[in-house]
């Protein structure tokens, strides 16, 4: 469930990139929630390209928490930064590859594959389909959230 400051947080991200070309997409458990399922998100993750994300970065500059910049874990890579939007943390998340069981590196996840729109409180907000987000959830080891989808989507 969207909380209301979350809410004022999406239309001004909406409302801020919207205006661009930049190729964007909420993602994550906000994406869950926008989309009907019944999870409050703990913060609010945008997903883009790598030069998206420095460029969301720069539009939100009053907002960074942490410069967007090249990160890798155990089990993920993205050009990776923090805003901080009236008291919510904003994770922006650019060209996101997932670290597969062989040890080796997805390619850059493209949105176009995975875009789509979603109409929440008369904003047409993008979004990555569930399936795509069941699918990186699997990769990623988090089952109790691959098992939420898989009951939403009827597996």
């Amino acid at each position: 469930m969207i909380t209301k400051t979350q809410l004022e947080v999406i239309q001004i991200i909406f409302e801020k990139l919207n205006k661009t070309t930049i190729r964007w997409a909420f993602t994550g458990s906000t994406n869950m929630a926008l989309q009907g399922l019944m999870v409050t998100p703990n913060d609010i993750d945008i997903q883009t390209d790598e030069e998206g994300a420095y460029k969301i970065a720069e539009l939100f500059s009053e907002y960074v928490d942490e410069p967007v910049h090249f990160w890798d874990s155990e089990i993920m890579k993205s050009h990776y930064g923090k805003l901080n939007i009236n008291g919510i943390q904003v994770e922006i998340m650019g060209a996101v590859q997932k670290k597969l069981e062989d040890g080796s590196y997805e390619e850059p996840v493209i949105l176009g594959k995975h875009y789509m729109t979603v109409v929440y409180i008369k904003m047409k907000l993008p979004v990555l389909d569930l399936e795509y987000e069941r699918d990186a959830y699997q990769i990623l080891g988090r089952t109790e959230k691959v098992e939420k989808l898989n009951k939403y989507l009827g597996y």
